[in-house]
């Protein structure tokens, strides 16, 4: 349970560093963001619980693919948001905009030969 506790913390405060960085500097706050910190910390995570190399390449395969699809969001919101679109709005249409590319990418993914 502590072990779980430790993990949570852990991002917890990456996260909460990254957006009192932005508060100062979005360019900073952005760089932090843009690092995998929390995809790194996951797989370190799951080779201490597993010791599996398959399970962690499987994991950083799929985290690839699954990255493609939430790019449109940093392009969509920051349009919307410029174009005067409320945030509460924008934030809602990129993030459906972002579900139904997934939806799409998991669709469209093992046509391709590509399984997660």
């Amino acid at each position: 349970m502590l072990y779980l506790i430790a993990k949570a913390v852990l991002s917890g405060i990456i996260i909460a560093t990254a957006s009192e960085v932005a508060r100062r500097s979005p360019s900073w706050g952005a760089l932090i963001l843009s690092l995998p910190l929390l995809s790194i910390l996951s797989m370190l995570w799951l080779w201490r619980d597993t010791g599996d190399s398959e399970r962690i390449a499987a994991l950083a395969q799929g985290t690839f693919w699954l990255v493609l699809p939430t790019l449109p969001l940093f392009l969509v919101l920051p349009a919307l948001l410029r174009h005067g679109v409320a945030f509460w709005a924008a934030i809602i249409a990129s993030c459906l905009l972002t579900v139904a590319l997934y939806l799409l990418t998991v669709w469209l993914l093992p046509k391709l030969g590509i399984n997660l």
